[in-house]
C-alpha cells in the first residue's frame, strides 16, 4: 500500500496539535484528581461528588486560562493549512 508522505506529515502535525491543545486541561484534571483521593484517603471521606466539581472547576479555569494560547496554535495550523492548498 503507498502513502503519499505529505498526507502522512499531514496526519501527524494534526495529532501533534490536538495533545498539544488537550494536554494541559487533561494534566489539571488528573492533578486536581490525585490531590482530591489523596485528600479522601487522608480524611475517610468517599463522596463521589467530592471528585468530579473540582476536576470539573479546574479544568474549566485551565481551558479559560489557555484560551488565547490554543486559538493562536489553531490559527497558525489554518493558516499552514490553507498555504498547502
Amino acid at each position: 500500500m503507498y502513502y503519499d508522505e505529505s498526507t502522512v506529515d499531514l496526519v501527524r502535525t494534526t495529532l501533534i496539535l490536538t495533545l498539544k491543545v488537550a494536554a494541559p486541561i487533561l494534566g489539571a484534571g488528573v492533578v486536581i484528581g490525585l490531590v482530591i483521593s489523596i485528600l479522601q484517603s487522608v480524611t475517610s471521606i468517599q463522596d463521589q461528588t467530592l471528585t468530579f466539581v473540582p476536576k470539573i472547576v479546574g479544568m474549566v479555569l485551565v481551558t479559560i486560562l489557555i484560551t488565547p494560547w490554543v486559538v493562536n496554535r489553531l490559527v497558525e495550523f489554518s493558516i499552514d493549512m490553507f498555504s498547502l492548498v
